[in-house]
């Protein structure tokens, strides 16, 4: 396992809207850099930068035109060198994220794959025979070219599937994964990855990681196998290289495809849904966060356990306080509940990711659609950082911002924050001291339940020597334990004390024992 991740902090950027610096209204990679002392002061050390690629942007950059060329309204490839180097100086990481299921319909690769006369890249990408010929069970596209043939689609109209092959071949025109052109494909995508770790890119976040083989068996296998070839290639070549997948299924995507971290992602109902967007169903609020709301910690325990004990010994889970594909926490939770959220967050095992914004609590704005974000535009508006114009985002005409701002007189900034020592900025800053003070808080560290019951509070969890207690709930509330007796608070939010085996923890209250 890669020694840096053991205590690492991520910050994701969703570049069009962290910082503009030449005043056309949409964020870049100078941007980032002038900000990177700002991320180094919250105490995260690794960046998660969304697609910063040339790209149409039908699907924000998730359609890649060229992976090996930076959009030019984020800069230049220098650019992006730049900021890696700038970013090692202050101790940071960078991840770039990866699209590999897929390109925009405009990549030059797409382009020869359309064409008639048969040619390097014409198995590029999935076609079947003719025109008239579709793709049961997929999305496709026919009649949009000169080449007689369907071809699928991983997701929008404008993102044609690069084939990685079928594992179960129904059809003649289905290639194996062990096929020249599906093995082409998944060496133009190492090309791609070796391209940008030779200039400093320190790995990747991927995204649609399971989406590579089709009609792949229940435990992916097929998709799994080419991800192992992509870390072998990176044990060898790019030992301190990262890879986390989305794919929400640490069995497959840790065990199975050898990637280092997993995102827990915000699928309806799981474990980690429940925790701070469980609201979904009938409009009623039952996240574990949200005070008195009757949230059970055992139905996150009993989803989140067994992804645990079944790949600790072989990779991390990720959680995130959000990311640009999910609602922000500031959407239902209050700032006090969401420092309980990151104290939760930050002294869990594996790698936790702060979404930027979230640390000065960001609210979900209901905008009009960008890009491709449909409802996920909301979280994607640019970052509040003072009171100067754009909440000194950019100098721009507020016309011409990438999306909307907060309008409310109390939006947050990033400005007040840092001022007010009880922020949410300032209990994630010293949540992660702590974290990188204590291995028993980090990545690697030990994990087991202390004390959960269904329906009750609080719920207490162990990490190697250090204890923790969180209650949500508007209630005042006692546990007794033998492991409590000899201890004392390191870290409070609200209020706790131990007296012998007993602790006492007030309402909305977070406290560390040591």
């Amino acid at each position: 396992m890669i020694n840096w991740l053991k205590d690492a902090v991520f910050y994701e950027i969703y570049p069009q809207s962290f910082k503009d610096t030449n005043g056309d209204g949409i964020g870049d990679l100078n941007g980032i850099i002038e900000k990177l002392d700002y991320i180094r002061d919250l105490g995260a050390n690794a960046l998660w930068i969304n697609p910063c690629f040339d790209s149409p942007f039908m699907d924000a950059g998730y359609d890649v035109r060229d992976y090996k060329k930076v959009a030019p309204r984020y800069g230049t490839n220098e650019d992006l060198i730049r900021l890696f180097e700038e970013a090692h100086k202050k101790g940071i990481k960078v991840l770039l994220d990866l699209v590999p299921g897929h390109t925009s319909d405009q990549h030059p690769w797409f382009l020869e794959s359309k064409k008639a006369e048969e040619n390097e890249y014409s198995g590029r990408y999935v076609w079947t025979t003719h025109a008239f010929e579709g793709i049961g069970g997929h999305p496709y596209i026919s009649g949009m070219s000169e080449r007689a043939g369907a071809y699928m689609l991983n997701f929008f109209a404008s993102q044609p599937a690069l084939n990685y092959g079928w594992l179960n071949r129904t059809e003649h025109w289905m290639s194996a994964p062990d096929s020249p052109e599906a093995l082409a494909t998944q060496e133009a995508m190492k090309d791609v990855m070796r391209f940008w770790m030779d200039r400093g890119c320190d790995g990747f976040r991927v995204d649609m990681a399971d989406s590579l083989v089709k009609n792949d068996d229940e435990n992916k296998s097929a998709t799994a196998a080419v991800w192992r070839s992509v870390r072998e290639m990176m044990d060898r070549d790019y030992p301190q290289c990262a890879l986390v997948s989305e794919w929400s299924n640490p069995w497959q995507a840790i065990n199975g495809g050898g990637f280092h971290m997993d995102f827990y992602l915000d699928h309806h109902g799981n474990g980690y849904n429940t925790l701070l967007r469980d609201y979904e169903t009938g409009g009623e609020d039952r996240s574990f966060f949200k005070k008195d709301s009757g949230g059970d910690i055992m139905r996150f325990l009993n989803d989140y356990l067994p992804r645990y004990e079944a790949t600790r010994e072989n990779g991390y889970i990720s959680m995130f306080t959000c990311n640009h594909d999910t609602p922000r926490p500031a959407r239902t939770l209050s700032e006090d509940e969401m420092k309980l959220f990151c104290a939760f967050l930050l002294t869990m095992p594996g790698v936790p990711f702060i979404y930027y914004g979230d640390e000065i609590g960001m609210r979900y704005l209901d905008v009009k659609t960008k890009e491709g974000g449909y409802q996920r535009t909301g979280s994607r508006t640019p970052m509040q950082w003072d009171h100067t114009r754009n909440y000194g985002f950019s100098d721009g005409d507020p016309a011409d911002l990438y999306l909307p701002q907060d309008e409310r007189k109390e939006a947050p900034t990033a400005e007040d924050a840092m001022k007010r020592p009880d922020s949410l900025w300032h209990v994630i800053q010293e949540l992660i001291r702590i974290r990188r003070t204590y291995p028993d808080l980090q990545a690697d560290g030990s994990f087991e339940t202390v004390y959960a019951e269904s329906g009750k509070y609080p719920f207490v969890y162990r990490r190697g020597d250090m204890i923790m207690a969180v209650n949500p709930s508007g209630q005042e509330v006692t546990v007794r334990s033998v492991q409590f007796s000899g201890r004392s608070p390191l870290y409070t939010i609200g209020k706790a004390s131990v007296h012998d085996d007993l602790l006492t923890i007030d309402t909305q209250s977070f406290v560390i024992l040591r």
